[in-house]
């Protein structure tokens, strides 16, 4: 993975995380244990610390940055969406934030509390405990529900099994050039989107 110093602040990165090698890390990063980081994923600590705990996941073209002295953070086993961006923020432990949303300033998201997708958490808003928000800006519209808590816990315990897998079999090949659609497939863990699992119990 690109890392890169800066006014000697170097990257940390635990053995057992994984970061793909197309993110890139800098300054003053600190990556916890059992972390999944995506294909372009974006940390500049070159102002504010960022800081992944244990067994959270910032998934592909994720962005972390925040103002000078400000700490962005996500806590353990959070769970950061595709394309979300988070700065100077805090993501409380179990809590999700949803693909392309935006967390500002001095915001907090909090413990197993869920952003929806497109969201936007404006600076300083402090959301809580097991919520629901969505919207732009942001509102808090429920408390989530005991099914999309496990839902999401399940979720994130497949990241943990994407990073050691990544670990095991993830290596850079050649494309093969005839059609091999009828090849076997990866054999999928039996998690569904959320509403695929409403639909079911309608």
């Amino acid at each position: 993975m690109p890392c890169y110093e800066i006014d000697g602040l170097v990257p940390v990165v635990h053995p057992s995380a994984f970061v793909h090698p197309s993110a890139e890390l800098i300054g003053d990063v600190w990556v916890g244990e059992n972390v999944y980081v995506g294909p372009c994923a974006s940390l500049r600590g070159d102002f504010g610390r960022l800081v992944l705990e244990a067994g959270s996941n910032l998934q592909d073209h994720c962005t972390m940055h925040g103002f000078p002295g400000a700490d962005t953070v996500v806590e353990i086993n959070g769970h950061i969406g595709h394309g979300a961006v988070l700065h100077g923020c805090r993501v409380r432990r179990n809590a999700l934030v949803g693909m392309n949303a935006v967390v500002m300033d001095l915001a907090e998201v909090g413990e197993d509390s869920f952003v929806a997708a497109m969201a936007f958490v404006k600076a300083g808003l402090k959301v809580p405990p097991r919520s629901l928000l969505a919207g732009v800006p942001g509102k808090v519209v429920r408390e989530l529900t005991a099914a999309e808590l496990a839902w999401k816990i399940e979720g994130t315990a497949t990241y943990h099994r994407l990073a050691q897998r990544c670990h095991a079999s993830l290596h850079p090949v050649m494309a093969r050039t005839l059609d091999d659609m009828d090849r076997p497939r990866w054999q999928a863990e039996d998690l569904r989107p959320l509403v695929q699992q409403r639909q079911d119990t309608d």
